[in-house]
């Protein structure tokens, strides 16, 4: 199966308003503002692990949340294009937020495709008024990875129409910080259902307990679900784990998204070289330039080739993000063409093998540049490596370029599951 079209967000509850006037819009002052205001810090909040509590609020304040809903509902109207670009801006003041907030974007995006009214209104509400949508997707589990849970939803024993959730789930990215999570759990009958719940309902616990070398206050850890009560309204059903597959660029859209996310840290290498590089007063006696490593062409010819490699980031991330629009563009009751939604899935795929090919090397060369004192903790400088390499985990590279060979000699279609 594929990832839905939408969830039905709740209708009954909802969080306290944290919005202040009309949602910020793509390449604004206001935006440019709120993406200074989260840069200053963000590496000592993450040489601290100092979690990101106060830039969240700025960013729920601001409606960023909403940056791909329509202006006349709300939000900020960005096309793919625009919402791409200003998510590699957000990366590139601070990855780990930019991370956080992907599960929600998701969520978003569900919404904006659906044909279903109700359960569009419903959740672009919840997305107007401020509130964060983490996710409950992953586990750590003896079952095939993929649309295969240990986590259950079943109906409730007291016959209201109801449910109930038990399991645990790994990698919750952003559900410590937000105000719902999205779950997934195999139903009754071989069925894959979910439901979007607060995350501040009686059962559900929160770990933050995520100890990768990379992407530290990104929340991703352990959600605890113990006889979780689901609403009605907050159920959805999302039919056979392995039955017919319907077109979608959901799963493009989650893999190009950490495409971004890497883009934006490479602007930050970039940044913090330059910086380097004019801050230095002495470099090696056997350099072209022993006292300014600011006019050694050597140290010069490094810059230009990781600024090349941020442009080239940029751009690849960027022409994926048209295939996306295309794939918008081409909905119909809810679902794109076939053709709209394959060409979307090979852009992201081809995109992520690109980038992969010298993000790692491009955020590693900072210290060809800011010599040994770079290495220093207080610089916090391998952080751009550790994330870059963390966020290139989440799908491995070889397996989609292996797909992409398949899909150019033999035709092949691609997984239609979030994971591709």
């Amino acid at each position: 199966m594929s990832a839905p079209t939408h969830t039905t967000a709740p209708a009954a509850t909802g969080p306290t308003s944290t919005r202040r006037g009309p949602a910020v819009r793509p390449g604004s002052p206001e935006l440019r503002d709120l993406l200074d205001r989260i840069r200053a810090g963000a590496a000592e909040r993450e040489l601290e692990v100092d979690p990101p509590h106060e830039p969240l609020a700025w960013f729920k304040e601001a409606g960023l949340g909403g940056l791909r809903v329509p202006v006349a509902e709300g939000g900020g109207g960005a096309t793919m294009r625009e919402f791409f670009a200003t998510l590699i801006a957000l990366a590139e003041a601070d990855s780990n937020l930019a991370h956080i907030v992907r599960a929600h974007y998701w969520f978003v995006e569900q919404q904006l495709q659906t044909d279903d009214a109700a359960a569009r209104a419903h959740g672009i509400d919840l997305v107007t008024s401020g509130a964060l949508v983490g996710n409950g997707f992953s586990e750590q589990s003896a079952k095939p990875v993929g649309l295969h849970f240990d986590t259950t939803i079943t109906p409730d024993p007291s016959g209201d129409g109801g449910f109930r959730l038990d399991g645990t789930k790994f990698y919750s990215t952003g559900s410590i910080y937000s105000d719902y999570t999205q779950i997934w759990a195999a139903a009754p009958e071989g069925r894959i259902a979910g439901a979007v719940i607060p995350v501040d309902r009686a059962g559900v616990t929160i770990a933050d307990d995520w100890d990768g070398f990379g992407q530290r206050m990104t929340g991703t850890g352990t959600t605890i679900l113990d006889d979780v009560r689901v609403e009605p309204g907050e159920f959805f059903d999302l039919g056979e784990p392995d039955g017919p597959q319907a077109p979608s660029y959901q799963g493009a859209f989650l893999q190009l998204y950490l495409q971004a996310v890497t883009a934006g840290v490479l602007r930050s290498v970039r940044n913090d070289a330059v910086e380097r590089v004019r801050s230095r007063t002495r470099g090696f006696s056997h350099a072209n330039v022993p006292q300014q490593p600011r006019h050694d062409a050597q140290v010069l010819q490094v810059v230009g080739e990781i600024s090349a490699d941020v442009f080239a980031a940029e751009a690849i991330v960027l022409a994926a993000a048209d295939r996306l629009q295309d794939a918008v563009d081409s909905v119909v009751d809810g679902l794109p063409t076939p053709e709209a939604a394959e060409a979307a899935q090979l852009a992201a795929a081809q995109a992520k093998v690109a980038v992969d090919r010298f993000s790692y090397a491009t955020a590693a060369r900072i210290f060809d540049v800011g010599g040994a004192s770079a290495t220093q903790r207080v610089h916090n400088l391998d952080r751009h490596w550790r994330n870059v390499r963390t966020i290139a985990t989440h799908n491995p590279t070889y397996l989609k370029a292996s797909a992409i060979g398949d899909h150019e000699v033999n035709g092949s279609g691609f997984p239609g599951n979030a994971y591709f």
